[in-house]
């Protein structure tokens, strides 16, 4: 990438981060702190308040999307900022489940992930967006190691309001990034987009919307019992972040080379396919997972995968999406808050009802599911040529 790509990849990849540290922040304290809650008795209950920031996102992906597409994704991503701090200022008023419940609401209208993605795409050539997105990828698998490594320790010291706060503090950054750092890109002449019907039928994109449901809804459910396999195999809940943080970081050197090999190649098909059998035999292990050992091996396993589909899905979705990329992620983008929202009920509903580990049993069979759609991909779209690319501002 040349400076001006990093540059703006690394400022949209700390905010797509930030919107993903809304959700992680909480996973590894929450349920410990909701059971005290009206209502917290039931895990159905806990998932809901979790899950109910990703189906006010689905309900908000698309028609911000397309608003992007119209009127450019600096004023889109800054009103949704702003939603994200007052939602939680809101939860960080009140210590009840349903106000929670409420301000994680305000917090996911602000559904700005479409927009921030079709950004990357706007603002990089064909050639290295899926680095770019990569850079995406590894904020989220970031944030999710930070939320881990801090969750305990902050929660200890400010408790979950003092939380909320700290989200807040850092949605103002992002706003300030946005504003002073990123380039406006407001369309300067109407482009002809497809219309909603065509984006959503057409079959590419819809195989990638499949992969995106079952990816984020499997993953939700198996962070709300991996916590808990790790104090049962005598790993406090303390110490956790030294093992998410070492394997999301060693995922990183394993995912790396099968990412340049599949771009330089010409093979993103195979290594797509490489990935979801990655997260299945990581589902399996976990369903035989008695010991430290087991469970870390699992997870390093599953970020590999889970990383390489963060940056290859949304990449192939903008170069079959052409000039309605904000139309199509956000089609993406809600599928993918759907799967959120289903994963950390279906997840709940059944840890209640079947037991912890009959978690993993249905991630296995979603995953299935999906390797078997994938496997009918097709060749991936040709790269635009330098000369076709969209102008960069520097």
């Amino acid at each position: 990438m040349n400076p001006s790509e990093l540059r703006s990849s690394l400022a949209l990849a700390g905010i797509f981060g930030l919107r993903m540290l809304g959700l992680f922040l909480l996973l590894p304290v929450f349920s410990i702190h909701a059971k005290d809650l009206p209502g917290g008795e039931q895990a159905f209950f806990i998932g809901l308040a979790l899950g109910i920031f990703n189906i006010v996102q689905a309900c908000f992906h698309i028609p911000l999307g397309r608003l992007s597409d119209r009127i450019g994704r600096k004023t889109v991503v800054l009103w949704g900022l702003s939603l994200f701090v007052a939602g939680a200022l809101i939860c960080a008023s009140k210590d009840d489940l349903l106000w929670i419940s409420i301000g994680r609401g305000v917090m996911g209208a602000g559904a700005i992930s479409a927009a921030v993605s079709a950004w990357v795409a706007d603002l990089t050539r064909e050639q290295v967006r899926s680095q770019a997105m990569a850079l995406v990828g590894a904020s989220i698998s970031l944030s999710f190691a930070i939320s881990l490594v801090v969750a305990a320790p902050l929660y200890r010291m400010i408790t979950l309001s003092g939380m909320f706060v700290v989200l807040a503090i850092l949605g103002v950054i992002a706003m300030v990034v946005t504003y002073f750092v990123l380039p406006d890109n407001k369309p300067q002449v109407p482009v002809q987009q497809d219309s909603l019907k065509v984006v959503f039928l057409r079959p590419e994109l819809m195989r990638l919307n499949i992969g995106v449901f079952v990816l984020n809804a499997t993953q939700v459910a198996m962070f709300l019992v991996v916590p808990r396999l790790l104090e049962q195999a005598g790993f406090p809940l303390a110490s956790h972040w030294q093992i998410y943080l070492s394997v999301v970081l060693l995922s990183f050197v394993f995912m790396v080379p099968l990412l340049i090999y599949g771009e330089k190649k010409q093979r993103i098909r195979l290594v797509l396919l490489i990935a979801i059998i990655l997260l299945i035999i990581a589902e399996i292990i976990f369903t035989q997972a008695s010991t430290v050992t087991l469970i870390t091996v699992a997870l390093l396993i599953y970020f590999v995968g889970f990383n390489l589909l963060e940056a290859l899905q949304p990449s192939l979705v903008t170069r079959y999406a052409k000039e309605s990329k904000g139309t199509a992620l956000g089609v993406y983008n809600t599928t993918q808050s759907i799967g959120l929202f289903s994963g950390a009920l279906l997840g709940g509903w059944l840890m209640d009802s079947h037991g912890d580990l009959s978690v993993f049993a249905a991630g296995t069979v979603l995953l299935v599911c999906w390797l078997i759609i994938a496997w009918s991909m097709g060749e991936m779209p040709a790269r635009a040529t330098d000369s076709k690319d969209v102008a960069l501002k520097t």
